[in-house]
């Protein structure tokens, strides 16, 4: 089993021989269906990401944020990736780090990506309040973008996110370590999904029995930190075991480390943190990502899915200076090297 910047494979193609009826016609092979997920790690809006935005009519764009690696996005059937930002509104005024706000045109950004699930449950959620979280999550959803890990209502956090895809059903839970000490308001205790291991493994539970793919999107480890910690390793094999088929991570702000889980004679898959996505952080790792990829395959004639292949593609957060404005874009690393090398890429020299 290989894990690497390709793919894994488990099998190699081989010639099929059909069975042969006594009438001489061949019997149909089985019926199987294969989609494929993509995800990304941290979106984060520092104060310069937002200002590369501002237009001459005061109104804000970001179309280059994605524009290099939306091809990579639209891989997938169905594609996540994890905002730390709220989107509060003008009013809140915008803002980067330590307290998040973003223009709503970042959901744009997000939806002309390819994008289809925001995670909203990370520690900069109620940045601006819960006011402003609620706020981010309709703005979300006024594009057409599903989000997990955060609820508008107490009924809304007993329907699970269940995509039908080509027959395939696949689930998303969302759970975060924090909210930065800014508390969820009493009268709104369903709004926010923390990292708790029995809230986790009875969601898990529920979820197996309704979707084909368990998909569990962690906001949880060491900042900055190139390993996760033994406990996450514990809590991971300990929630895959339970019936999730893959941990997608995020918060570190680094790539971490990944790896295939082999339980119950299914192998499943963990990736520790998918570094950041677009940011302005300091350091090369802190402005390293991925695309991640994954496929799957049900036969529909027994019901049973599993994991097929997983690939990833490096990713960097680049900023560059363009008319006198600093732009941000994420761009392909390999690809983006090799155009560097045959004098194609314009920014890099």
């Amino acid at each position: 089993m290989i894990v690497a910047a390709v793919l894994y494979d488990n099998k190699q193609q081989q010639p099929v021989n059909l069975p042969v009826n006594v009438d001489g016609t061949t019997e149909s092979p089985e019926k199987k269906v294969t989609i494929t997920l993509t995800a990304a790690g941290d979106c984060l809006m520092h104060n310069t990401q937002i200002w590369s935005g501002l237009q001459q009519d005061g109104s804000y764009s970001f179309p280059t944020f994605f524009a290099d690696v939306e091809d990579l996005i639209r891989q997938g059937d169905y594609s996540s990736t994890n905002f730390e930002a709220p989107m509060a509104g003008a009013a809140a005024g915008y803002s980067g780090y330590p307290l998040f706000n973003s223009p709503d045109a970042a959901a744009q950004a997000f939806k002309d990506a390819g994008f289809d699930l925001i995670i909203t449950a990370n520690n900069h959620i109620l940045d601006k309040g819960y006011d402003g979280a609620v706020r981010t999550m309709r703005v979300l959803h006024e594009q057409g973008l599903d989000t997990a890990g955060t609820y508008l209502s107490a009924e809304d956090r007993e329907k699970f996110l269940i995509k039908d895809i080509r027959g395939v059903k696949v689930g998303y839970l969302a759970y975060s370590y924090s909210t930065n000490g800014i508390p969820v308001p009493a009268e709104h205790p369903y709004f926010f999904n923390y990292l708790d291991k029995d809230l986790i493994l009875t969601d898990i539970e529920a979820l197996r029995s309704e979707a084909d793919v368990v998909v569990l999107v962690l906001h949880w480890g060491v900042e900055y930190s190139p390993k996760p910690t033994e406990e996450q390793k514990e809590l991971a094999r300990e929630f895959l075991a339970a019936g999730a088929d893959i941990i997608l991570g995020s918060h570190p702000h680094v790539i971490q480390t990944m790896e295939i889980i082999k339980t119950d004679g299914k192998e499943k898959f963990v990736i520790y943190s998918m570094g950041n996505f677009i940011s302005h952080q300091n350091g090369l790792e802190r402005n390293s990502g991925i695309v991640l990829k994954m496929k799957f395959t049900k036969d529909l004639d027994q019901g049973e899915t599993v994991l097929t292949e997983v690939a990833y593609t490096p990713t960097f957060s680049h900023h560059y200076a363009d008319g006198g404005k600093t732009l941000f874009r994420v761009v392909p690393v390999e690809k983006t090297i090799k155009m560097i090398e045959e004098g194609r890429e314009p920014v890099f020299t």
